[in-house]
């Protein structure tokens, strides 16, 4: 068995690992990194950037929002449910986080919403400018693995402050002696096992959303049945299994929503061409929430997950179609290309010949339900009332904005089926504000930290949408954080 000595121990080099080895080695710790595949980034390497509140960039734009109300709007937003201290020690640093990325190189397209709510839910529920894209290496559009710039740089930073990093050698075991944490046991690709020493270990490995039965045993979902959710190679919830295993306690982990097609990133036109607010039914055939709203990618996945069979669907005609085309979209998204109808035919032709199951194409509607699973008299029933309404001009049911109160009549019709999705899972670990692990009585485990999603238990029943990049920003804070204080235990030793 190898042996190795240090100060901090960093399990998991994804973004909250990188930030919380890069705040360590800053503040005179000597680390080592020991990651599971053989790159740094992990979930990160897929986004596009983190959340900020009074950052430079945000100053430069005129945007106000302070750190205090973002920490009441997300308190308001959870109603109190979780730990008001991280909120708020994580919102008032999350602008000089922004700040230290771009120290290290980083650089930013620029700040953004996620989202702009509707006019009659815009007081309540619009996003905020907190979303900080990360310019892409190389130039070209902001868009999904945009952040992987980032991770590059963070990565650096890391090893040019002396970082060690070892790959591809996954930490399967915390060791703990006389109650509290004296290393970690690690074992490589060809078996070799690595008894590693420290003062202080952070865990952050990612959660587990690629880890099926952990997904349907804590959260009730079944992968790649009722949730179509990023899996990230690797991330299968070991830090949350060794954290429980050295006595941490345990809170309700859950997935962080949103909804798509399955397989969504090979068929990328597709799920961003339905993303509309044209027709959205459930099994049945009837509406369930005003279209208007589902650019709250979170509260969409939550009202498709109280749907019949945890399924929806999108329906638009051909009228509606050549309007996007010509005009583009009635919702833009900021993920998705800004061109995608200009590819759509393509997409949707090929996904057809090959029998991508979640789409239907049919001449009436009363084909296009059976081809689509949906009830045929329930789906006739509510495009003749939804129809109507449309040529009235004003949606009795749901309120939606009669811009977008366009009929469904004109075939071919086209339908597409959405699936709850996540980006992953989130929480598990019990932790305070400082990142320290607890017990179940919140009494602290001596020398251990839990950072990123392993330990993100701060949004209650849903990811707060309306303050965007807060998954990657919690990361990143969190890791920071914990650094910083593993630091300060070091040099009380």
């Amino acid at each position: 068995m190898k042996n190795i000595n240090t100060d901090v121990i960093v399990v998991a080099a994804g973004l909250s690992g990188l930030a919380a080895c890069i705040a360590a080695a800053e503040n005179g710790a000597k680390v080592v990194v020991f990651e599971k595949s053989n790159t740094t980034g992990g979930a990160a390497n897929m986004g596009m950037g983190p959340l900020g509140i009074g950052s430079s960039i945000q100053k430069n734009q005129m945007v106000n929002l302070t750190p205090g109300e973002a920490f009441r709007k997300h308190m308001y937003f959870t109603h109190y449910k979780v730990d008001a201290r991280m909120v708020r020690d994580y919102y008032y640093k999350s602008g000089d986080t922004i700040d230290w990325l771009m120290d290290m190189g980083v650089e930013f397209a620029g700040v953004q919403r996620a989202f702009s709510a509707d006019e009659a839910t815009r007081p309540y529920s619009d996003g905020e400018f907190t979303w900080h894209v990360v310019k892409p290496e190389g130039g070209g559009m902001p868009g999904p693995r945009s952040a992987s710039a980032m991770t590059k740089k963070m990565t650096e930073r890391a090893v040019e402050l002396g970082v060690e990093f070892i790959y591809e050698t996954p930490v399967n075991k915390i060791i703990m002696e006389d109650g509290m944490v004296a290393g970690v046991i690690a074992k490589d690709k060809d078996g070799q096992e690595t008894e590693a020493r420290a003062k202080a270990v952070i865990i952050a490995t990612g959660g587990f959303g690629e880890n099926p039965e952990m997904i349907k045993e804590l959260t009730g979902y079944e992968f790649g049945k009722t949730i179509f959710n990023f899996a990230i190679p690797g991330m299968r919830g070991d830090g949350l299994r060794m954290a429980w295993e050295a006595g941490a306690g345990r809170t309700q982990p859950s997935m962080e929503l949103m909804y798509q097609l399955p397989d969504n990133m090979n068929h990328f036109i597709l799920d961003g061409a339905f993303r509309q607010p044209c027709l959205w039914v459930n099994r049945n055939g009837q509406r369930f929430m005003p279209e208007d709203q589902i650019g709250n990618t979170t509260f969409t996945g939550n009202a498709i997950t109280s749907q019949p069979g945890m399924i929806a669907y999108s329906i638009f005609d051909s009228k509606l179609l050549k309007k996007y085309k010509k005009k583009g979209p009635d919702m833009v998204s900021h993920v998705h290309p800004h061109d995608l109808y200009d590819h759509f035919d393509e997409q949707w032709e090929k996904d057809l010949e090959a029998g991508y199951e979640p789409i239907a194409q049919a001449d009436t509607i009363e084909e296009l339900a059976e081809k689509a699973g949906i009830d045929v008299a329930g789906l006739v029933a509510q495009v003749d009332e939804y129809n109507e309404m449309c040529e009235a001009g004003y949606d009795e049911i749901f309120e939606k904005n009669r811009n977008y109160m366009q009929p469904i009549e004109k075939g071919p019709f086209y339908c597409c089926r959405q699936n709850v999705g996540a980006y992953g899972s989130v929480g598990g670990i019990l932790i305070n504000h400082k990142t320290e692990v607890m017990d179940q009585d919140s009494r602290v485990i001596p020398s251990l930290y839990a950072v990123g999603t392993d330990a993100c238990n701060i949004y209650g029943e849903s990811y707060p949408f309306i303050l965007s990049g807060n998954t990657m920003g919690f990361c990143l804070n969190s890791g920071r954080i914990a650094g910083e204080n593993a630091a300060i235990l070091i040099e009380e030793f």
